[in-house]
C-alpha cells in the first residue's frame, strides 16, 4: 500500500492538491489545526474510511467523499490530537484524499446558523444527520443532550453520539461528539445518570461519574455497554467488562437496544429499561456494571422509558409512565422489579416526532423531554432536528389521568407578544394575521369557538396546522376529543420555525407535530376557515433565534 506523508502547516484552507499523489491509498497528517474538512457529494458511493493516530483506537467510517465539486462539507475535530500524526486510509477514489485540509474553522462557517432552511429556534447539529436523542441529562448547571449523530451525512449511518450542552434548555453550544464506533459496533441510543453514590467506582473526590448506558450495534448482534465520564461528558471511557447485556442469549433476537437507566430510591439500586423483543423488560443492578433481568412488559418498540409523575401536582398521588418511541404510553405502577399497566394506551402526540427522552436529574424536579423531528431541511448540509423541550404532567380529565405537554418556561425569553385581538369573525382573524403569513419563524395563540360547524381550523398556504372536525371528533386526521365536548371551542399555540410546526392543543392535551409544507400555488396565507366559526382569541409573537 502506498503512503504519502503531509506535515505542511495550513494556516488558511489550501487543498492538499498540489502536494498529493493522487494514487494513494493512505495519508498521514501532522496535526496542527482544530479540524479536518471533507468534501461530500451524494454522486458517490459510500466507501470504507479509517483513522489511526497511536494511543487512539482505530475509528472505522463510510463516507462519500469526492475530488468534484462537493455538494457541501463535513468535518471532524481533531483538536484532541493536536501534535500528532493521523493516518488516513480510503477504499475509494483515492482523488477524493487531496481535497481533505485542516483548518481553525468548518467549511462554511461563515454561513453557519443563517442558511436559508436552517431552523431558528430548534437544536440542529452543524453538520450531517441526527436522530434520537440520548442520554438527556442535568448536571452541574448544564443540560447535556446527546444524540445519535453521522458526522459525515446526511444520512442515516456512522452511528456517534454527538453531543450539545445548554444553561436553559434553549441556546446550545456543540461539543465534540462522545462516544465513538469500536470494534463492538456503532453507537445507538442510550441514556446517562450521575452515579452520585459511586456504586461503579470511578468516582473521584468530590466529581461523580457520568456514565452512560448504550447499545453497540453489529450487523448480527446489539449488545449495551456502559462508558464513563469525570469531566462533565467531554470524554468518556468505554467499561473494559462490556458488555454488561448481551441479551440476545436470552431471546435470541438482534432487536435489543435503547438502554434507560435510572437509580430507584426505594429499592436502593439502578434499573434500566430496555427494548426487547416485542416491548420493554426491567433489568435491576446494583452497581451499573451487572445486571438481572426482572420482568418484561409487551406492547412498545425502541426507547424505552419509565417515570412517576404526580397526579395534579400532589405528591401523595403519583402514576407511573411507561412510553416507547411512538408516542403512545401506559399507566400503572412500578416496584423497582415489574411495572403492571393499570390505564392505557393512550397517544399524546402525533407526526414525524419519533424517539423522545426525558431529562434525568432536573433539580426542580420536573419531567422535561425532547423528542427527534424526522423534519428535513432542503439543500442543507444536515438533516433531522430536535423538536421543543416539554414539560410532562399528569391531569385528572373526565376520563381519568391523561399525560399533559407543553413547551417549558425556559422557551418564553424566545417570544415577544406583537398583536392580540378577541372575538373576532374568521374573516377579521384572517385581516388581522395578513401581514403576518410570510414570516419566517412566528407564534400564534388562538381559541376557535366552532359554533355550529362541524369543522374548522387555521391553514398556512393551504396547509392545516388544525384541522379539527367535530362531527368525527378529528384532529388533523386523528381521533380526539376535548374534555369537555359541549363546549365547541378548541385551544392551540402553535410554533412556526422555519421548516417544522408545532401545535399544544388545549394547554398540552394533544399536540401535533409536522413538517412546514406551504401549497406554492395557494395565496390564502394564514386563513381561518370554518362555517360561522368565531376566533374568541388570538396573539401573534415574534420568535428570536437561539443562534448567536
Amino acid at each position: 500500500m502506498k503512503k504519502y506523508t503531509q506535515n505542511i502547516l495550513l494556516a488558511v484552507p489550501i487543498l492538499l492538491i498540489c502536494h498529493f499523489n493522487v494514487l494513494a491509498s493512505e495519508i498521514e497528517l501532522k496535526i496542527t489545526k482544530k479540524y479536518l474538512n471533507f468534501p461530500v457529494s451524494h454522486q458517490e458511493a459510500r466507501h470504507k474510511m479509517t483513522f489511526q493516530s497511536e494511543g487512539q483506537p482505530d475509528l472505522n467510517i463510510v463516507i462519500r467523499l469526492t475530488a468534484g465539486e462537493p455538494d457541501y462539507w463535513v468535518f471532524k475535530d481533531v483538536s484532541n490530537l493536536k501534535g500528532k500524526t493521523l493516518t488516513i486510509s480510503y477504499e475509494g477514489e483515492q482523488a477524493g484524499l487531496s481535497k481533505i485540509y485542516q483548518d481553525n474553522e468548518i467549511a462554511g462557517r461563515d454561513s453557519l446558523y443563517q442558511e436559508l432552511s436552517r431552523p431558528q429556534f430548534h437544536f440542529t447539529t452543524r453538520r450531517g444527520w441526527i436522530n434520537d436523542p440520548n442520554g438527556l441529562l442535568y448536571y452541574d448547571g448544564e443540560y447535556h443532550l446527546f444524540y445519535q449523530h453521522n458526522p459525515y451525512e446526511r444520512e442515516w449511518g456512522n452511528m456517534h453520539w454527538g453531543h450539545a450542552v445548554s444553561h436553559d434548555l434553549v441556546h446550545w453550544k456543540e461539543l465534540p461528539d462522545a462516544l465513538y464506533p469500536d470494534e463492538s459496533g456503532t453507537m445507538f441510543s442510550g441514556s446517562a445518570v450521575i452515579d452520585y453514590q459511586n456504586t461503579a467506582g470511578w468516582n473521584m473526590e468530590d466529581a461523580p461519574a457520568l456514565v452512560a448506558a448504550y447499545t453497540a450495534a453489529s450487523p448480527d448482534r446489539q449488545t449495551q455497554g456502559i462508558a464513563y465520564s469525570l469531566d462533565k461528558g467531554r470524554t468518556f471511557t468505554k467499561y473494559e467488562g462490556n458488555p454488561v447485556i448481551d441479551s440476545k442469549e436470552k431471546w435470541n433476537s438482534v432487536d435489543t437496544r435503547d438502554p434507560k437507566v435510572f437509580w430507584y430510591e426505594p429499592g436502593d439500586h439502578w434499573v434500566m429499561v430496555l427494548n426487547e423483543r416485542d416491548g420493554h423488560s426491567i433489568y435491576n443492578s446494583p452497581d451499573l456494571k451487572n445486571w438481572e433481568y426482572q420482568s418484561h412488559t409487551t406492547g412498545f418498540w425502541e426507547c424505552p422509558e419509565l417515570f412517576e409523575l404526580p397526579v395534579d401536582g400532589d405528591p401523595e398521588r403519583t402514576k407511573w409512565v411507561m412510553y416507547g418511541a411512538s408516542g403512545t404510553y401506559m399507566l400503572g405502577e412500578f416496584d423497582g422489579k415489574a411495572f403492571t399497566p393499570t390505564a392505557g394506551k393512550y397517544r399524546y402526540i402525533s407526526g414525524p416526532i419519533y424517539a423522545a427522552q426525558t431529562f434525568t436529574n432536573v433539580e426542580d424536579g420536573r419531567r422535561i423531554q425532547m423528542g427527534w423531528g424526522q423534519i428535513s431541511h432542503p439543500g442543507m448540509p444536515f438533516k433531522g432536528m430536535m423538536m421543543l423541550p416539554t414539560a410532562f404532567s399528569l391531569r385528572n380529565t373526565n376520563d381519568g389521568p391523561r399525560l399533559f405537554n407543553q413547551p417549558v418556561k425556559e422557551t418564553e425569553q424566545l417570544f415577544t407578544s406583537i398583536n392580540r385581538w378577541s372575538n373576532l369573525s374568521a374573516e377579521e382573524a384572517n385581516a388581522a394575521l395578513k401581514e403576518y403569513a410570510e414570516k419566517e419563524t412566528l407564534r400564534i395563540k388562538t381559541r376557535i369557538k366552532l359554533s355550529h360547524a362541524t369543522s374548522a381550523g387555521l391553514n398556512l398556504f393551504g396547509q392545516h396546522i388544525i384541522d379539527y372536525d367535530l362531527n368525527f371528533n378529528k384532529l388533523n386526521g386523528g381521533f380526539y376529543s376535548p374534555d369537555d365536548p359541549t363546549s365547541m371551542e378548541i385551544a392551540a399555540d402553535i410554533y412556526i420555525d422555519k421548516t417544522s410546526i408545532e401545535v399544544f392543543v388545549d394547554e398540552g392535551a394533544f399536540t401535533l407535530v409536522m413538517p412546514r409544507t406551504p401549497d406554492e400555488n395557494n395565496e390564502e396565507g394564514l386563513h381561518f376557515w370554518g362555517n360561522n366559526i368565531t376566533v374568541k382569541s388570538l396573539e401573534v409573537f415574534n420568535a428570536a433565534s437561539i443562534w448567536e
